[in-house]
């Protein structure tokens, strides 16, 4: 799991935390603000799976050119 991919869950999983914890103390802001950061932490989760994934695919490739 690369970087980009670890940052993007812990953003959505501080998302989640500022999320409940508004919704827990009727703080709407809070709670859009995480609602906000916790959907930026799942698109750069999925930029970081899509990265990966990519590095993966030109890696067999390599492999396959190599033999």
């Amino acid at each position: 799991m690369g970087q980009q991919e670890t940052r993007g869950k812990v953003k959505k999983l501080q998302g989640r935390v500022k999320e409940a914890v508004g919704i827990v103390t009727g703080n709407r802001t809070l709670e859009r603000e995480g609602s906000r950061q916790r959907a930026r932490g799942a698109a750069q989760e999925s930029v970081g799976k899509a990265r990966r994934k990519v590095g993966e695919f030109f890696h067999g490739i390599a492999k396959t050119v190599k033999k």
